[in-house]
C-alpha cells in the first residue's frame, strides 16, 4: 500500500467535503431539526403507554368528571361516534374503549395492550359491563402491513430515484442528454415511469411472498390497491425527483431526503395512529404522501373500501404528483448549480 497516494485521496476528499459549504452546513442543521422534531412530536412529558377512548358528545376530556380520567400514563381521546371509536379498536388504534355514562367498555380480545390497560382500569370499573367488539378482529399484523409496505416503497422512490440523479449529473451523463433533443419533462417522466415498475415488482413480490406465510386479511379489491399503489409511489418518485432536481452534491442530497422521509416515517400512520396528537402535527400529516398511500391502503384491505371511500386520498396523491412533477421539471437544472 502506498501510503502517499492514501493520504493525497484522503485530503482531497476531507477538503471535497470541508469546501462544499451547503453540505457542511446540512449536516450541521440536519439533527437539530431531527431533535427539535421528536421533542415537538412526543412533547407529552411523561409519555402515555395506552391509548383509551372516551364516548362524549364534548371535544375535549374533561378531567373533573371522573377519578378515572386522571390516571397517569393513559391518554384518553375522546369520540362523538361510537362506531368510528369501535372500528378504531378493532385496527389497534385504540387499546380500550369506555363509555362512562353507562358504565360500560369495549375491549379487542387479540390485543396484548387492551388486556394490561383493562387490568389496570378494572379496580376503578368493577361493576362496568365488558363487551367485546363486534365483527372480525383485526391482528397488528395485518393492520401494520401497509404501512410497512409503504415505508419500504417510499425509501425506494425517494433515494432510488435521488442519488440516481445526482449520480448522473455529476457523471456527465445528463450534460451529454442536454446535446440532445430530449426536454426535461420527457426525462424527468422516464424515471418516474422506470422507478414505478421497478417499486411495483418489488412491492407485489414482498406482499404475495408474505402473504403465502401469514395469510393477510384482504376484504377489498386488489385493483383497488393497485390503484393507491401506483398513485402513492408516482407521489413519491416525483417528491425525489424535486429534492434532486439541481444538486450535485450527495451529501446535500441525501440529507434533504432524510428531511423528506423521516417525518414521512413517523407521522404516517406506519407504526401507531396519530389519534390525540395536537392539532397541527395531524394537519402536517396530511400534507404527506405516505399518510394518503397508507390510510387508504388500509382501507382496502381491513375495511373492504371502495373508491369512493378512499376519494379524498386519491385525489390528494395525484395533486401531489401533478405538482411535485411540474415542480421538478420546471427547477430541473442538466449540469446543476444554476445552469
Amino acid at each position: 500500500m502506498n501510503f502517499k497516494r492514501f493520504f493525497a485521496v484522503l485530503k482531497a476528499r476531507n477538503l471535497e467535503f470541508w469546501r462544499d459549504r451547503s453540505s457542511l452546513a446540512w449536516n450541521l442543521i440536519f439533527p437539530v431539526l431531527l431533535v427539535a422534531g421528536f421533542a415537538l412530536v412526543f412533547s407529552n412529558d411523561p409519555k402515555a403507554e395506552y391509548k383509551i377512548g372516551v364516548l362524549q358528545q364534548a371535544t375535549a376530556i374533561d378531567q373533573t368528571s371522573n377519578t378515572l380520567l386522571t390516571t397517569k400514563y393513559l391518554d384518553f381521546v375522546p369520540f362523538a361516534d361510537e362506531a368510528a371509536a369501535l372500528e378504531k379498536l378493532r385496527h389497534h388504534q385504540l387499546d380500550l374503549v369506555i363509555d362512562l355514562q353507562q358504565n360500560r367498555y369495549w375491549q379487542n380480545e387479540r390485543s396484548a395492550k387492551g388486556y394490561l390497560v383493562e387490568k389496570i382500569l378494572l379496580p376503578q370499573m368493577s361493576d362496568a359491563t365488558k363487551l367485546a367488539v363486534t365483527g372480525e378482529s383485526i391482528r397488528y399484523v395485518d393492520w401494520a402491513l401497509p404501512g410497512i409496505l409503504g415505508m419500504n416503497m417510499m425509501f425506494s422512490c425517494l433515494f432510488g430515484v435521488g442519488y440516481v440523479l445526482v449520480r448522473y449529473r455529476k457523471s456527465s451523463v445528463l450534460k451529454r442528454l442536454q446535446a440532445t433533443p430530449l426536454s426535461a419533462f420527457e426525462f424527468v417522466s422516464a424515471q418516474v415511469v422506470s422507478r414505478l415498475l421497478i417499486v411495483l415488482v418489488i412491492a407485489s413480490s414482498i406482499y404475495f411472498a408474505c402473504n403465502a406465510v401469514f395469510d393477510f386479511m384482504m376484504l377489498g379489491s386488489y385493483w383497488h390497491l393497485l390503484l393507491v399503489t401506483l398513485l402513492g409511489a408516482s407521489a413519491m418518485i416525483s417528491l425525489g425527483l424535486l429534492i434532486a432536481s439541481r444538486s450535485r452534491s450527495e451529501e446535500l442530497t441525501g440529507g434533504l431526503l432524510n428531511m423528506a422521509s423521516w417525518p414521512m416515517m413517523i407521522l404516517s400512520g406506519v407504526w401507531f395512529s396519530l389519534d390525540g396528537a395536537p392539532k397541527a402535527i395531524q394537519y402536517f400529516a396530511d400534507v404527506l404522501p405516505l399518510t394518503h398511500l397508507v390510510a387508504a391502503a388500509r382501507a382496502v384491505m381491513i375495511d373492504g373500501a371502495d373508491l369512493s371511500t378512499i376519494s379524498y386520498h386519491l385525489t390528494a396523491l395525484t395533486l401531489m404528483t401533478a405538482v411535485f412533477l411540474s415542480l421538478g421539471a420546471w427547477l430541473f437544472r442538466w449540469q446543476g448549480d444554476g445552469r
